[in-house]
Formats: C-alpha cells, structure tokens, sequence
C-alpha cells in the first residue's frame, strides 16, 4: 500500500520522499497500467517526441525520470544513445532497457557541465520538488544547440472535452489503477496535476533558464502536451 495521501498533496522533502516510495511501490505494474488507461497513445507520444527531438544520431540523451525504460529503449531505436536516470530504485529494478542507468535527483545530475547532447523527460515535472531548479540543472547538463523534450499530461481546452477527461482521469483511472496496481497511487497522480504549472508560465521559465525557441504542442486533443527548446 502507498503511504501517501491523495487529498493533500505533499511539498519539499516530503514530497520527495513519497512520491519516490509511491514510483517504487508500484513500479511492477506501471508499464501495464499506463498502456490500458491510455489506451496505448503514451507509446505514440514517446515516439513522436524522439522523433521531434532533432538530434543526430549517436547523441547523447539523458532520459530523466526514466521509470522502466520506456523512452530509452525508443531512443535507442533512434540511434541515439540514452542514460536512463531516476531516483525510484524500484523503477530501474523493473527497467526493460540496455541502456546504462542512474539513481539520481535531477536537482543534481551527476553529469558535467554541458555534457550532454539532449534531454528528454516523460510526464514527471509535476512530481519534481522544484521546477526552476530543475531547468537551471538541464541548461547546465545540455551543451549549447542541444537540445530537450519534455513531455506531460495536460487538460483539453475544449469544454466538452476537457470534462470527459476529467471524469476519465479522475474516476476510471484511480479504478484501474486499483485493480492492476495500487489505488491510493492512482488517486494521488491525477490529482498531482495541480502541481503543473499553466503552459505559458512553463514556457517562461524554460526559456529563462536558458532554452530558446521554446515551442509548446498538444497532442491528442490536449490530453498530453510537449515542451521543445533549444540550449542557447
């Protein structure tokens, strides 16, 4: 059972500290879990945002939150060459990936200054303690013209829409998520989304850090969106 409550979500190092045992608590199931409750679509989104990476091949992309591998085994296929880092121990227990893996905080990567050639990140930011630090840490791991995708869930912006995925977030995936996995994990992570800051204020403070052209998309009518930028 994860030891966390889904009505109060957590902040600073209590929020490190559950939120990692939660990822390590339910990590067995994760890769079946997220494949039901979206239908297959995180599949296609990873790929799309490898391919939207825009960086030769044999490049340098650290996957960040890298959970079982997922993104790195499509980098990989990429031709890129991905590290995996994370900081669930349960996560890189369970990962499906040859490529070489980190525990690590991604508040302090241990990586070099500018030391890689990318960055790619899937549907983590709202679980990190400090989103500006972080940025501060991927403009001082990515060399300049590297490159870095960040890819989350969002909410649609079309009324009708966005209410049926709330239903569907809010109800069905706590139910699936209990019947495969752990439900208080599954009620805690739709409700995490209030930790995700609006897409133009993300924009702001990924450039600021030192990214530009930040370019922003939704995919699938809005139910997931992508953040690509550029180190300057």
């Amino acid at each position: 059972m994860v030891d966390i409550d889904p009505d109060q979500l957590p902040e600073g190092a209590q929020k490190r500290a559950q939120v990692t045992s939660m990822f390590d608590a339910i990590a067995p199931r994760y890769d079946l879990v997220n494949r039901i409750m979206t239908f297959g679509l995180d599949v296609r989104w990873r790929r799309a945002t490898v391919r939207r990476l825009g960086l030769a091949p044999g490049s340098t992309i650290v996957d960040l939150a890298c959970g079982t591998g997922d993104f790195c085994r499509d980098l990989d296929r990429a031709a890129l060459h991905p590290v995996g880092m994370d900081l669930s121990m349960g996560m890189l227990r369970e990962a499906r990936t040859d490529a070489p893996l980190v525990n690590a905080d991604v508040l302090s990567l241990p990586l070099p200054d500018g030391g890689v050639d990318g960055v790619t990140c899937g549907f983590a930011l709202r679980n990190f303690v400090e989103l500006h630090g972080f940025f501060d840490e991927l403009a001082r791991v990515v060399r300049p013209g590297g490159r870095i995708a960040l890819l989350e869930v969002a909410e649609p912006t079309n009324r009708a829409l966005r209410r049926g995925h709330g239903i569907y977030f809010g109800s069905v995936v706590p139910f699936i998520g209990g019947v495969l996995s752990d439900r208080t994990a599954y009620q805690y992570l739709p409700k995490s989304v209030a930790y995700l800051p609006a897409a133009p204020v993300l924009e702001a403070a990924i450039a600021e850090a030192g990214f530009t052209p930040v370019e922003h998309t939704r995919l699938s009518g809005g139910i997931a969106q992508l953040f690509l930028a550029t180190r300057r």
